[in-house]
């Protein structure tokens, strides 16, 4: 459902800021220092490693890979990495392009027919900061994107972060080999929302 001060406009919103928000920050202060002790990038690196193990893929093609990470709060998250190193949506390139929205689209049909539902999701891209950064170097930073479904186990159980989970620790409802081994299923629409953040 769509907010009546809303309805109007496309489903795809872009926020901006002049500043690098909390959860962006953190994972650049992470992929940093990986990148000064280890000479690659992190989600480079973890990409590889799932790719090799295929214990968390959902699903992958030859440029994209989508995996429920080791770390999910969100029973259904996942993770969608490029397979080359690659730091802002910018700079993918038209295959790279035509390969990621076939790659969605087997994703949300995926969650589409997990619960036989329109499945809701808030899904972002996390790229190298623009703005003051643009002229940095960068190379510790890998392009991604994040999907966050709130439903838990059926079509009217969702998940919400309350009480234990914000104010100590996040408390996972399934592990993420458990959501790889569900996420088997076939074509179906889906309405969403694309949350594209960019850091100036």
């Amino acid at each position: 459902m769509i907010c009546p001060l809303y309805e109007d406009l496309p489903l795809e919103l872009v926020w901006a800021s002049n500043f690098l928000p909390n959860e962006p920050a953190l994972s650049d202060r992470c992929q940093r220092a990986y990148y000064q002790n280890h000479g690659e990038p992190l989600l480079v690196q973890y990409a590889k490693q799932e790719a090799e193990k295929k214990e968390r893929v959902v699903v992958e093609n030859s440029d994209w890979l989508i995996v429920v990470p080791y770390w999910a709060t969100w029973p259904y998250q996942t993770l969608l990495l490029p397979r080359r190193h690659v730091l802002r949506i910018n700079e993918l390139t038209e295959v790279e392009r035509e390969s990621l929205a076939a790659i969605m689209k087997q994703l949300l049909t995926k969650y589409d027919n997990l619960f036989e539902v329109s499945f809701p999701y808030s899904m972002g891209w996390h790229g190298a900061p623009t703005g003051p950064h643009l002229k940095e170097d960068n190379s510790h930073w890998q392009l991604h994107a994040h999907y966050y479904p709130p439903l838990l186990r059926s079509a009217t159980v969702k998940k919400f972060m309350v009480g234990y989970e914000m104010l100590a620790q996040e408390q996972r409802d399934l592990t993420p080999e458990q959501v790889t081994d569900l996420h088997t299923l076939a074509l179906y629409n889906n309405q969403h929302v694309l949350c594209i953040l960019q850091y100036t």
